[in-house]
């Protein structure tokens, strides 16, 4: 590995981590990796953004593959002729290689995606989960996409539930704690703009060390 220092990401549904992580990219002038990594597995796998995105974060095609199967927000399938691995598993392979390539080219920000687990090995990376309190979720939820008080739970559960079983399938870690990540921010306490000053003196001390 490089000297780059990394930052992993990990969130709840809702906290804000995506903002929080263009926020800080913008501030160290870093690349930041997120939504685009689906756009990069599609490409790698030769598959439409649609269908990565459909499978991003998701463990769904490890139970269902070889079958078309509509749940909710989720579709799950493969396509005639390809061999039973599902494909869940070969966006987050495709993923995998993606991260580690990346963070050999620069310092960068990785949202999501079982970053900090896949860069487990590399000693400069700082791993952070960012959550909040459930009514901040449900109100941050409302707002972007329009939902009603009810459907904005829903969604959250259904999201953290996905993001959970895909983390823990993968890492054989328990999602969101201590354990798994260097440092726990409470976005709720700090706002997105003091989570991102608090994420941004640990980037410039850790690069200084």
């Amino acid at each position: 590995m490089t000297d780059h220092v990394i930052i992993t990401i990990g969130r709840e549904f809702g906290s804000g981590g995506h903002e929080i992580g263009n926020r800080l990219a913008e501030r160290l002038n870093i690349p930041l990796y997120d939504h685009n990594l689906i756009a990069m597995a599609a490409r790698k796998l030769a598959i439409t953004n649609e269908e990565a995105s459909q499978v991003d974060e998701s463990i769904l095609g490890k139970f269902l593959s070889g079958y078309v199967v509509n749940t909710g927000d989720y579709t799950v399938f493969m396509r005639e002729g390809e061999d039973t691995v599902p494909l869940s598993d070969k966006v987050f392979r495709a993923q995998k290689e993606m991260i580690l390539e990346l963070a050999k080219r620069s310092s960068c920000i990785f949202v999501g995606r079982c970053a900090d687990y896949i860069l487990g090995d590399y000693s400069n990376c700082i791993n952070v989960f960012v959550h909040a309190y459930r009514d901040d979720r449900v109100r941050r939820i409302m707002q972007i996409y329009k939902l009603d008080e009810r459907q904005a739970k829903e969604k959250i559960k259904r999201v953290d539930k996905g993001r959970k079983l895909y983390y823990e399938a993968h890492t054989g870690r328990e999602w969101g704690s201590i354990e798994s990540h260097d440092i726990l921010l409470n976005v709720s306490l700090l706002g997105v703009e003091g989570t991102v000053d608090a994420l941004e003196s640990i980037y410039r001390k850790w690069e200084q060390s």
